[in-house]
């Protein structure tokens, strides 16, 4: 039988009610890789228009990142940017990067958070809009990593590219997403 707390409202729980919450949570969050690499494999098949599916533009990305020397972590921020845009296509990149938030240098997270805007200087003025919106985060000490990520993310969108397959990134995602969440190894100070 599946034990549950004893409680009707979150003030009435008792010590053990929240030790067998603390423990139901960090199996589930072991789970993580698992929902994620599903995550991933539904972005086969959403968002027409383009001439790959959003897995494969993620694979290019994450394959880019991979022959370009980035570490691990930004290999996976490659890989999962764009996880985001079946629930939230519009706030996509915050998605992705809340959830490599507690697994990964700020510095990545920043990049992914912030790619949804520097993705727009190429294509944004076609619409009417300012392609220079970046620009106000120039100085920033990540700004430069940002507009190299996007150099791959942008280029990515090509069904001739030699993509390395999801199978080849799992080992990675599972490592990452595997590690304590918030171990200050992996999570330091922002910037």
């Amino acid at each position: 039988m599946k034990k549950i707390v004893s409680f009707r409202r979150m003030a009435d729980g008792t010590r053990e009610d929240y030790l067998l919450l603390d423990r139901s949570e960090r199996d589930f969050a072991a789970g993580l890789p698992d929902r994620v690499l599903g995550a991933l494999r539904k972005l086969d098949s959403t968002l027409e228009g383009y001439p790959v599916s959003r897995l494969e533009h993620s694979l290019q990305v994450a394959t880019r990142a991979e022959a370009a020397g980035a570490d691990e972590e930004l290999v996976l921020g490659a890989l999962i940017h764009d996880i985001g845009d079946e629930l939230s296509p519009y706030n996509h990149a915050e998605v992705a990067a809340g959830i490599l938030r507690p697994y990964v240098r700020p510095e990545v997270t920043w990049i992914v958070e912030q790619h949804g805007l520097f993705q727009t200087y190429y294509y944004v003025h076609h619409l009417g809009g300012d392609r220079f919106a970046r620009e106000r985060l120039k100085g920033h000490p990540w700004y430069d990593a940002c507009v190299a990520f996007c150099e791959w993310d942008q280029a990515s969108f090509d069904p001739d590219f030699a993509t390395r397959p999801l199978a080849h990134f799992e080992p990675l995602l599972r490592r990452v997403l595997s590690r304590e969440a918030h171990d200050p190894r992996y999570v330091g100070e922002t910037a």
